[in-house]
């Protein structure tokens, strides 16, 4: 073992979930995430704000071996991670024509199938008894390309769910839900993981949702780690200001917080503004 290896995993402690050390990501000899350092916690669930193209995406693909990186990801104990010991569930995950829900969250058990292996009963078993779960069991010969967004966002995380993997990763998880169908994921989400004990690490692009579900936010910034704390912590209005570029406020809002952009001038000032601006020109 190396000995950054074993600084990690003299570190860790039956508490964690999973340890991330030094990870590094480059694409063509530019490097996309730098130098990342998150701990996790047995059941906490983390979520990844930044701006679009801060890393979150990358950090999630480097974590289930996806893209080549740098760096060490270990377990609790101190072992680096199995292919069933995280499950992700893509931002755009594709959904084959011809396939029916059924067959789609069978695919979760790929990584527990030896070579040319079929599923089992128990395989089977454990999808059945997923899409119970998830209120899905009148959509099993359903064709995944005839499901609404609710319904298919909740199919992608019964794939996923069917995996059995204690780290569950989601990568905007709602992005193409109405606000309805949003709170009804991230809330089955949240129920899930206290059920069953998960880990959840999720990236989020709705600040103030962000801060109403995860326990801790780490905020990344062009590749970097820039802040992890709790959500009162880091939904901090000039830290989040500078980081995407553009003045934000945070308001408390019964026990919540709500991240808006700062209000626009009034139109007198814009207009002030343009005959300023042309004056000097």
């Amino acid at each position: 073992m190396s000995a950054a290896a074993h600084q990690v995993a003299t570190a860790l402690t039956p508490q964690h979930a999973l340890r991330v050390h030094d990870l590094s990501v480059a694409y063509e000899g530019k490097e996309v995430l730098t130098d990342t350092e998150v701990s996790l916690h047995r059941g906490e669930w983390l979520g990844l704000i930044g701006p679009n193209g801060s890393g979150k995406s990358t950090l999630l693909r480097a974590l289930v071996g996806l893209v080549a990186s740098s760096g060490e990801i270990t377990l609790g104990d101190g072992t680096p991670p199995g292919s069933t010991d995280l499950a992700l569930m893509p931002q755009h995950p594709e959904l084959p024509v011809g396939m029916s829900v059924m067959e789609y969250v069978l695919l979760g058990r790929t990584s527990h199938l030896g070579w040319f292996a079929q599923e089992s009963r128990q395989d089977r078993q454990i999808a059945i008894d997923v899409l119970r779960r998830l209120h899905l069991t009148s959509f099993t010969d359903r064709p995944v390309t005839r499901l609404s967004g609710g319904e298919a966002q909740r199919v992608v995380i019964a794939r996923a769910l069917a995996q059995q993997s204690p780290i569950l990763l989601l990568d905007e998880p709602t992005s193409a839900l109405d606000l309805g169908h949003q709170v009804e994921v991230l809330e089955l989400v949240d129920e899930l993981r206290h059920e069953d004990g998960l880990t959840v690490v999720a990236a989020m692009h709705d600040l103030g949702t962000a801060g109403r579900y995860a326990d801790r936010l780490a905020l990344l910034d062009r590749g970097r780690l820039v802040a992890i704390g709790d959500p009162a912590t880091v939904l901090e209005p000039s830290l989040l200001s500078r980081v995407y570029g553009h003045p934000v406020h945070v308001h408390d809002v019964d026990g919540h917080l709500v991240v808006v952009p700062a209000p626009r001038p009034s139109r007198a000032a814009r207009e002030a503004k343009r005959h300023t601006v042309k004056e000097i020109s």
